[in-house]
């Protein structure tokens, strides 16, 4: 069974995902692929240099995450171009890396993918979970893992969809507005349920 995993920036997608892994799951990341798939001298890379210039590189060749998120959060349709870019080239890779998986006997495969509705992805998944955060929280740790000002942290909340929307496509829930321990046992309740009870129309190894 493959389980995609998302919610909104600074939700703790990666902590829920790293629960997921100390419970028994396989954990593929489309934070990871999207850096892989911009590795120096990849295609990908250089259509966006083509597209946003030499400037988003570092000196060494490699993608400048910084200067390019700064110019996708201010501009819709520059993060449409940059989407339009690299979402084809993850997708092939993830589906490649999850029918890989597939075909081995795992018990559970998470798929974690902070646009994962976004990229109409659900497809290439069996169940959905969104991890939900307050907003409040949301936006503190935000400016304390970027160093962003609160109004940059608004912009980049603002980018994308609201959490809102996300839950109401969900088919699983799990608020992470409270501690780590608290989160843990919600995460490896559902590991339980996902591999030890029937879900009805899916196998769940």
């Amino acid at each position: 069974m493959i389980l995609g995993l998302t919610g909104g920036i600074a939700s703790g997608k990666s902590s829920v995902a790293d629960f997921f892994v100390e419970c028994g799951a396989h954990l593929v990341s489309a934070d990871l692929l999207a850096r892989e798939v911009v590795n120096p001298g990849s295609p990908t890379l250089a259509k966006l240099v083509n597209v946003f210039g030499e400037d988003i590189l570092t000196q060494g060749g490699s993608l400048n995450r910084n200067v390019l998120a700064q110019r996708i959060f201010a501009d819709p349709s520059a993060r449409r171009k940059l989407e339009s870019i690299t979402h084809p080239a993850i997708a092939h890779l993830a589906e490649c890396r999850l029918n890989a998986l597939k075909s081995a006997p795992h018990d559970l495969i998470v798929y974690e993918a902070p646009l994962l509705f976004e990229a109409r992805a659900e497809r290439r998944v069996d169940l959905t979970l969104v991890v939900l955060i307050d907003q409040g929280t949301q936006l503190s740790r935000l400016q304390q893992r970027d160093n962003l000002s609160e109004a940059e942290a608004r912009q980049r909340v603002a980018a994308q969809w609201p959490q809102a929307d996300k839950v109401q496509k969900a088919d699983f829930v799990i608020d992470n507005s409270g501690s780590l321990q608290l989160t843990r046992a919600a995460v490896a309740a559902l590991y339980h349920y996902l591999t030890r009870t029937a879900v009805p129309g899916l196998s769940s190894s």
